[in-house]
């Protein structure tokens, strides 16, 4: 079975974005994002692209976009998630890191996740997707308070086959 990992951060209140962006800044998060998707693929939704700007350095990037017309320089862009991962060799990890309708999708194809959750409700815009807690077990936990004072934990689930 392929190895298919949704890394996300989320507050208590399922909150993934703000203004195409993070409601928070945890310096933390970031260095332990780049260590588990480096070297990697990354698939992400249009939008969290532009949020980040660039291709990410030392990874495959691939963005799913409605617009077939759509070019950017280092990145593949395709219009599905199940074209995303056609493109992925068999052997690779495939982290999906974004945004919301691109998780919703992901959900029943997603074999891992790691996920930052952030202590505390934030306001937002863009949120992670209801699903059923009961499909994933929890391997790892990691509880961290980030050097701006904000109390967080790394958590790692494995889907229940």
């Amino acid at each position: 079975m392929r190895k298919i990992s949704i890394i996300v951060a989320m507050s208590q209140n399922s909150v993934i974005g703000l203004k195409n962006g993070l409601p928070w800044h945890i310096p933390e998060d970031l260095k332990n994002f780049r260590k588990i998707t480096i070297n990697h693929s990354v698939i992400m939704g249009r939008k969290t692209y532009d949020s980040i700007g660039k291709p990410l350095k030392d990874r495959d990037n691939i963005v799913i976009s409605r617009d077939a017309s759509l070019k950017i320089d280092g990145v593949e862009v395709v219009n599905s998630l199940e074209k995303a991962i056609s493109k992925i060799a068999e052997s690779s990890e495939i982290f999906i890191i974004g945004g919301q309708q691109i998780y919703s999708i992901a959900l029943s194809l997603s074999t891992h996740m790691y996920v930052t959750k952030v202590d505390g409700n934030f306001d937002g815009d863009a949120f992670f997707p209801d699903y059923i807690q009961d499909e994933w077990r929890e391997v790892a936990r990691e509880d961290l308070i980030s050097e701006n004072e904000l109390k967080f934990s790394f958590l790692k689930y494995e889907k229940i086959i």
